[in-house]
Parts: structure tokens; sequence; C-alpha cells
């Protein structure tokens, strides 16, 4: 009788990243975006993409014949799931991004705000230009979106004296003893009475395009829109529209198309600040990605239930 191999992951990293791997496990370092795949793709049973989910991990997937969980280092899996073979458990990279990601919201929101493009603009032109801007604090801050990097940024909002308005998919009261949580379907009401509307949900056929012409119209006057969500979750050309006509102002982690084509008119769509999809790339990200791949494979090793595990629900 010959003994089964142990169970093969392939990591995007060196598994001593993770400080404690472990044991009964064969690790393989493998990033299908360099090109480099392996002839043991068919054993592989513990799959962690790498970070960059282009269309280079899909490929690979339906020819995973072993596969059996799918561990991204994304918060978001839109990029994974309609590719994902059946019977396979996808998990989410959820708690990574959290700090990054919610830094990022309100240094968007503060920067908007206060003009710092047009200082940066002014620096460059050796112009001194002073002039009233908005501030953060007494403003009312929608965020659409509360999940843990809801929360995240909602503890990194408070200290500037605003008011937070939180919408989630299904409403919640706060007799649990957490806060009261708007539902989606109250957002034609809740959109006109905030200042500040921060996306931070999910891509999934109920938030694609849920900012429309209709959403942005919504709006207070002058009021800031900030998606460090996806970028489909906004409507591009209605949203041209909307930053062309001066109606709202916006500040964009991400677009759609992305990578914005260079010739594409939201660049120079006046009232708009602008970042590569940065949120969760700093120098947070890898102590906490490696510590839950870590729990992850011990779970794993263990038989145990895994965290962060999606269904068709999400």
């Amino acid at each position: 009788m010959t003994d089964r191999p142990d169970p093969l992951v392939w990591l995007p990293f060196d598994p001593d990243e993770l400080g404690d791997p472990p044991t009964g496990l064969r690790y393989e370092v493998v990033d299908p975006v360099d090109g480099d795949v392996p002839d043991s793709i068919g054993d592989v049973r513990f799959y962690v993409p790498p970070y960059r989910l282009g269309p280079e991990v899909t490929e690979v997937l339906p020819r995973m014949t072993s596969l059996e969980v799918v561990q991204t280092l994304t918060a978001g899996v839109d990029n994974v799931r309609l590719h994902l073979p059946d019977g396979v458990t996808l998990c989410s990279g959820r708690g990574i991004h959290d700090a990054s990601t919610a830094e990022l919201a309100v240094t968007l929101t503060l920067a908007s705000l206060r003009g710092v493009p047009e200082a940066v603009r002014g620096q460059q032109r050796h112009a001194w230009a002073a002039g009233w801007r908005t501030s953060l604090a007494d403003r009312r801050v929608l965020v659409v979106g509360y999940g843990a990097i809801g929360r995240a940024i909602e503890a990194r909002l408070s200290p500037f004296e605003v008011e937070v308005v939180r919408v989630a998919r299904t409403a919640r009261d706060g007799r649990d003893g957490g806060p009261d949580v708007h539902g989606f379907d109250e957002l034609p009401v809740l959109v006109p009475e905030v200042d500040v509307v921060v996306l931070v949900v999910p891509l999934t056929d109920e938030t694609r395009g849920l900012v429309d012409a209709g959403f942005l119209a919504r709006m207070r006057p002058g009021a800031l829109l900030v998606n460090v969500a996806r970028g489909p979750v906004v409507v591009t050309d209605d949203l041209v529209a909307a930053l062309v006509e001066r109606r709202v102002t916006a500040a964009l982690d991400v677009t759609d198309p992305e990578p914005l084509p260079a010739d594409h008119p939201l660049w120079d769509a006046p009232g708009l600040l602008l970042t590569p999809h940065v949120g969760g790339m700093t120098s947070a990200m890898w102590p906490r990605a490696h510590r839950l791949v870590r729990d992850q494979l011990h779970r794993y090793a263990a038989g145990e239930r895994l965290h962060n595990e999606l269904t068709g629900a999400y």
C-alpha cells in the first residue's frame, strides 16, 4: 500500500514568511502571473493566489482537479468566484485590508474636502492661493457597506467629530448592543441628507451600478463621493457627467474600466481626486495576510472550519 502524499499548498510567497506553517502539508511558491505553472497543478488542494488577481489566475483554476480551498488575499472575490470549480471552498481576505483601506478612505475624504490636490498644483506653479474649504468636522458621512472595513472607517472618522450613517444590505437595529444600520432600500432617503458618501461594498449583482445618474442626482450639491470598493459600483459615464456639471465632487481609488486608459475623460473631470487602486497596498497588509493564511492552513490541516468562508449569498 502506497502512502498518500501530504496535501499540496500553492503560495505566492515563501512559506517561511508564515512563521509557523503547519506540518503535514507540502508547499510550493507559484505565481501564474509570472507564467510559471508547474506540472503539480493537478495536485494542488489549497491555493493562495497572488494579491493582484489577473486573468492568469482564473485561467489555472479549472486545471486544479484536486482543489479544495481557495484563499484570496483580497477582501473582494468578484474576480475569482465566477471561475471557481464546483465544490471548492472560497475564503476571502477579510481582515487583511481593514486598516489600510480605512486609512485611505479617510485620507481621500480629508484631502478632497480641504483642497489638498489644488494646494499641490499651486505648489507646482509657485502660486499662493488661500481660500475657505469645507471641514470634515460637523459633516454627515454615509458609509455604504458596513462590514469589517466599514467599521474600521467609522472608527477612524469618529475623532473628527462627524455623524456617521451606516448602510448594509440588511438593516439592523441597535437592540443587540451594536449601532443602528440602515438597509440598501433606504438609500434614496438617506443620500440627500449627507455630505459625504463612502462606498465600501463588495461587487455583486446588487451593487453593480448602484451609483448611477439617479443616485448622483439625489446627492447634495457639492457633496463628496468616495469609492474604495470596486469601480463598477459606480456608473462611470454618469459620474463624469455629474462632475463636469460640478454637481458633486469625488475621490476614487477604483475605476471602471481599470486601469483607466490615458485618454479617458475621467482624468480631467473637475472636482476629482484619483488614486490607482492602492487601498490595500501598504506596510500593514503583509503581516495581516501572513497571519490569516497561517491560521487558515492550521485549521485546514486540523480539519477545522475555515474563517471567511463565502456562500452564494455574499
